[in-house]
């Protein structure tokens, strides 16, 4: 047996119960281990001094990232 077999591959995916929106934080949050609410904070944060630039990367995960299943 060798020490690959036992690791498990995480995968990001949009969550469908911890969900404001579109469920990206969250999907990013429980990948992470953190709480969706530090997530959204950032995002909020990353959006208002980066000039909108949050809204277009939180956009973008929207329609590239698979939902969860």
């Amino acid at each position: 047996m060798n020490e690959y077999t036992d690791t498990k591959v995480r995968k990001l995916r949009r969550s469908k119960s911890d969900r404001m929106v579109a469920g990206v934080c969250g999907g990013i949050a429980r990948l992470m281990g953190v709480d969706a609410a530090l997530v959204r904070i950032l995002l909020v944060g990353a959006t208002l001094l980066g000039f909108g630039t949050g809204a277009v990367i939180y956009l973008a995960c929207w329609l590239i990232i698979p939902e969860d299943t």
